[in-house]
């Protein structure tokens, strides 16, 4: 059997923010990048992230990342890598720059500023006071976030491939991945997408519990894909 080969710089599976946003780095770099879904992008389920994103801008009262970061070590009952936590709380209002010159319309307070509520777990002053440090789109914030990382993919000419279900990660005579085998949903057709980079994008497993919230089409095929290419794997216990 000829499997047909598509060929590019990097592939990665998974539409969600995180992929989208993987998506939109490579091509930005002008380098070629297939994004593949099981789902169209919009349909992933950060959509479901209603509440918004925690970060310390400082816009409904004085903040600090330290602060942030001291609660979310705490938040993770002290097991969170906290070089990673860090990084993301330091580096959080960058992100929130980036989106909003992006075009995420953001909720504002009445001076302009991105609005920002409170959320449990967050503290001023290292347990203090509650923050108020979630800045939102309305209720809608994961909504807004897929709309716009989707334009803007598109925008950058990144090759989406929606509705095709990856099957497997291909691994050279050296062991080392080269790309994954896909299948389009609507033909059945069977394509090896090689690529010198794989980024696997492809959300939890929550459906594995019997009472759940998360969407049917969480059920980790990422993590099925790395195991069965011997890909270890870190921290499975921790399933939102």
């Amino acid at each position: 059997m000829n499997i047909p080969v598509r060929e590019f710089d990097a592939i990665v599976i998974g539409a969600g923010g995180a992929g989208m946003r993987a998506a939109l780095q490579i091509t930005q770099s002008g380098l070629t990048c297939a994004l593949l879904s099981k789902v169209f992008p919009t349909r992933s389920h950060t959509v479901s992230a209603q509440g918004g994103i925690t970060v310390a801008l400082g816009n409904s009262h004085e903040d600090n990342w330290e602060w942030h970061m001291f609660d979310t070590v705490k938040g993770s009952d002290y097991i969170g890598d906290q070089d990673a936590i860090e990084y993301m709380c330091k580096t959080g209002p960058e992100a929130i720059t980036e989106l909003e010159n992006m075009g995420l319309p953001f909720s504002r307070f009445e001076n302009g500023r991105v609005y920002q509520r409170p959320f449990g777990g967050q503290s001023k002053n290292f347990g203090g006071e509650q923050a108020a440090r979630t800045a939102a789109a309305a209720d809608r914030t994961g909504h807004a976030l897929l709309h716009l990382l989707y334009q803007q993919n598109v925008k950058n000419k990144t090759q989406v491939f929606s509705e095709w279900y990856a099957l497997d990660l291909v691994k050279n005579q050296d062991g080392a991945i080269v790309g994954c085998t896909a299948i389009d949903i609507e033909t059945g057709e069977v394509v090896y997408f090689k690529a010198k980079a794989t980024v696997l994008a492809t959300g939890g497993a929550g459906r594995i519990y019997a009472s759940t919230t998360n969407a049917h089409i969480n059920t980790g095929d990422g993590v099925g894909m790395a195991l069965r290419a011997g890909v270890p794997l870190q921290d499975m216990e921790m399933w939102q």
